[in-house]
């Protein structure tokens, strides 16, 4: 367990609320996988997704058909003039099946949607990806923001201890005489300041925990905390530029935007080739059985034909040319929206680089104002003894202790998520990541 600085009665009460069934992040992210909409509807996208491609694979294949019909037939016939033929009335069944099969020779339009098929699998992929990545932020986030809730309320109560005791000592003052009242209302209104804040974290810590449960289905109890083994590392490498180019070789936003960008290109030519002839390789077998007909006789015909057939749009109303110009529009928005992405990325790994980097600093910072705040309490509660310091002293120098220790709390989990948004900037974010940041926790 971490031993963090703090007066005996804070270690207590926070040890004392984590026990050694405490979930980790490592299980509560695996809990969301398992139990998070949001994720399963990624995933149900990605399986749709990966049909895409025997779709389109089926344009190029053969396409055969099989027909088959059986008709009773009720036939009058009655001829005028002189003729030599009978008339009369006939019924009889008549039958029939043939196989139809066409194989695709030519046809542009059918070879460009099986390579946008291709890229359609591939953005599947990326935004599967995208998926994978976000439901680790939001479960980090979600872990972290139960974890400061807590803290909160600990501190909260701990400081409202610590209070409690100054109100005492300030009554017993009082009492004696060696004080005036002046002290027991300013610890009095403290206490009553600090209850009202501790209501205020323990509503907070409630909602926190709703929002986790939303993720894994299931009500958080005890999650685990911070331990020894948290560490302060700088991002390597130390250059914030490499760190971008990075991501604009990796980042799944970028590699979903790229392949919407290529996908309209496609659509632009191959919208372009309804213009274009299509030939085709076409085969027929048939087979006509009557038990009857006009003259009263059945028939058997069987019928087999092979060959190649071409068809050349002339004119279809005008629609080719106006998909076309639909698609280079198209085209163009997916361009724009693919550079809008390539900048939003460049400025997200940049924030996430810096969001490392002043964090190491910030929680250096808190740790040092941390040991600052215990000295000031100290030497105020001494002051206090001696009468150099007042109750309103003691009381301030309280408050700034507890303050620190909730931004240190704070700066710590930021830290921490800022490492897994840089590392999801680049598309590197996977369970090893969280891993290394479970290893972290007590």
């Amino acid at each position: 367990m971490k031993l963090r600085p703090l007066p005996f009665l804070l270690a207590t009460l926070i040890g004392a609320s984590h026990c050694v069934q405490a979930t980790d992040l490592l299980e509560t992210f695996r809990a969301a996988q398992a139990n998070d909409p949001v994720f399963a509807v990624a995933r149900a996208t990605q399986q749709a997704g990966q049909e895409k491609l025997p779709q389109g694979r089926s344009l190029l294949l053969p396409n055969i058909s099989l027909n088959a019909n059986s008709t009773f037939n009720d036939n009058t016939t009655q001829y005028r003039g002189a003729s030599i033929l009978p008339g009369g009335h006939n019924r009889y069944n008549s039958h029939s099946y043939g196989v139809n099969f066409t194989q695709p020779l030519y046809r542009q339009q059918n070879w460009l949607a099986y390579s946008e098929a291709e890229l359609q699998v591939a953005q599947t992929e990326a935004q599967f990806n995208a998926a994978e990545q976000d439901l680790i932020l939001r479960v980090a986030q979600a872990y972290f923001d139960v974890l400061i809730a807590q803290d909160s309320v600990q501190l909260a109560n701990a400081q409202k201890t610590a209070i409690s005791e100054q109100l005492e000592q300030a009554k017993r003052n009082f009492e004696v005489g060696s004080t005036t009242i002046t002290d027991t209302h300013e610890a009095q209104a403290r206490y009553d300041l600090t209850s009202a804040q501790e209501i205020a974290a323990q509503n907070n810590l409630e909602i926190k925990k709703r929002a986790l449960q939303q993720l894994i289905n299931v009500m958080p109890k005890d999650i685990r905390n911070l331990g020894k083994e948290f560490k302060l590392e700088a991002p390597q490498p130390a250059d914030m530029e490499k760190w971008v180019d990075d991501a604009q070789l990796n980042n799944p936003q970028l590699a979903i935007a790229q392949a919407g960008a290529e996908i309209a290109e496609k659509e632009v030519e191959r919208n372009r080739g309804g213009h274009y002839p299509t030939v085709d390789l076409v085969a027929n077998y048939s087979n006509n059985q009557s038990n009857g007909g006009s003259f009263g006789v059945g028939s058997d015909n069987i019928n087999k034909s092979v060959g190649v057939q071409l068809n050349m749009p002339l004119f279809q109303g005008g629609a080719v040319s106006s998909k076309w110009r639909e698609a280079e529009a198209n085209l163009e928005r997916a361009r724009q929206e693919l550079e809008n992405i390539r900048r939003s990325v460049a400025l997200q790994t940049r924030q996430a680089y810096l969001g490392v980097v002043s964090g190491i600093a910030q929680v250096k910072a808190l740790q040092q104002a941390l040991t600052s705040s215990e000295s000031v309490l100290e030497a105020s509660k001494l002051g206090q003894e001696v009468g150099v310091r007042t109750n309103l002293d003691v009381l301030n120098a309280q408050q700034q202790l507890y303050a620190t220790r909730r931004d240190l709390y704070q700066a710590e989990y930021n830290y921490l998520i800022s490492q897994l948004r840089l590392k999801a900037a680049v598309g590197l974010l996977g369970e090893d990541g969280l891993v290394k940041v479970n290893q972290a926790l007590y």
